[in-house]
C-alpha cells in the first residue's frame, strides 16, 4: 500500500446475521449490460432527489441504537396518517446534508444531487466508522436507479446498507436487492394508510397482496425486517393476517410491532395490554417477533 493511500477498515459481521441465498448469476456481455447501477463507475452520472444527509443511530427495529449514516429519498406514494416525515411526499426543492458527524450543522444544496456528490458527503461524515447506511424517505423504490447507485458506493464505503421502505414495489426492489444487506420493509395496514392517488375518504385498498410479492423476493437479501406500525385503529384480523403471511413466506424474518409514536392526527398510542396481546398472537406464526417503539424522539435525535 502505497504512501497516502486510505486504508479500509474491514466490514464487521452483519447483527442478527440470516443465510445468504445463493447468489444470481452474473449475465456475461458487453459493459453496460452488467447488472451493476449505471454511474457506478463514473460511466453515466446519476441524479437523485434527496431530503437530507446525516449521521445518528438507528431509531427503530432491531438494530435500534447502532451508529447510522442515512440518506432520505424525496417523494411517497403513500399517505399514512401517522407519518413524522410529511415533507418527504413531493420531490424536494432542497437537500440539506450534515456538514460534520453528530454536529447537527447543515449545508443546503439545491436538487437534483448527483449520486457521487451524495457519497462524498457520506464519506465525510466518516461513512466507514458506522454499523450502518440506510436508505430511507419518503420511498426510496420510487428512484430504483438513484438507490441502486447509492447502495452499491456506500457498500464501498464500509457500513453495512439497509433499505427502509414501505414494502410494495417488488419490480424496483430487484434493482436494488444485490446492493443492500438488510431489507426494512412496512406492513402497511388499510385501516391506518391510503395510496396518494386515492381521495380521502376513499374505501381502503388492502395492500396485503402486494407485501407478500414484495416479501418473496425480499428474502434473497442478507436479512429482513418486517416493521407493522400498530395504532388504535389497528385491527387484530389485519395484524393476525400479516403475521399469517411473514412465516408462511419468510419464515426467518423479524416481525416488529411498533406501537405509534403520535403525530399529526394520531394523538394515542395503543397499551401495553394490547400490545403484549397482539405479539402473543403473532408469536404462533412467526418465530422472532419484538414490540420496539421507536427511541430517537425520546432523547432528541434525527
Amino acid at each position: 500500500m502505497g504512501a497516502g493511500a486510505v486504508r479500509r477498515r474491514p466490514r464487521r459481521p452483519l447483527p442478527h446475521p440470516r443465510p445468504r441465498a445463493p447468489p444470481r448469476a452474473r449475465r456475461r456481455g458487453r459493459r453496460g449490460d452488467r447488472d451493476e447501477p449505471r454511474g457506478a463507475r463514473g460511466l453515466t452520472p446519476i441524479d437523485a432527489n434527496l431530503v437530507e444527509i446525516f449521521s445518528s443511530v438507528q431509531g427503530e427495529g432491531p438494530d435500534v441504537g447502532l451508529s447510522t449514516i442515512f440518506v432520505r429519498l424525496g417523494t411517497c406514494d403513500l399517505r399514512c396518517r401517522w407519518c413524522d416525515s410529511p415533507d418527504t411526499w413531493l420531490p424536494a426543492r432542497e437537500c440539506r446534508i450534515e456538514e460534520r458527524r453528530g454536529t447537527g450543522a447543515f449545508r443546503v444544496v439545491a436538487n437534483p444531487v448527483q449520486v457521487a456528490d451524495a457519497l462524498e458527503a457520506c464519506r465525510a461524515l466518516e461513512a466507514e466508522r458506522h454499523r450502518f447506511a440506510s436508505l430511507t424517505g419518503g420511498e426510496p423504490l420510487l428512484q430504483p436507479e438513484a438507490a441502486a447507485a447509492l447502495a452499491r458506493g456506500l457498500r464501498a464505503l464500509g457500513p453495512h446498507v439497509n433499505l427502509e421502505t414501505h414494502g410494495l414495489l417488488a419490480e424496483a426492489l430487484d434493482v436494488v436487492l444485490p446492493h443492500v444487506d438488510v431489507v426494512s420493509m412496512d406492513w402497511k395496514l388499510a385501516s391506518d394508510v391510503r395510496r396518494a392517488s386515492e381521495p380521502k375518504g376513499t374505501p381502503p385498498a388492502p395492500f396485503h397482496a402486494e407485501h407478500e410479492a414484495f416479501l418473496a423476493r425480499a428474502r434473497r437479501a442478507g436479512r429482513v425486517v418486517v416493521k407493522l406500525v400498530v395504532t388504535t385503529a389497528s385491527r387484530d384480523d389485519e395484524v393476525d393476517a400479516a403475521a399469517r403471511a411473514v412465516g408462511r413466506v419468510a419464515p426467518d424474518a423479524t416481525l416488529v410491532l411498533q406501537p405509534v409514536t403520535p403525530h399529526g392526527p394520531v394523538r394515542e398510542r395503543p397499551g401495553a395490554e394490547r400490545l403484549l396481546a397482539l405479539a402473543a398472537r403473532a408469536e404462533r406464526c412467526v418465530r422472532d417477533v419484538r414490540v420496539i417503539p421507536q427511541t430517537h424522539p425520546i432523547y432528541g435525535a434525527l
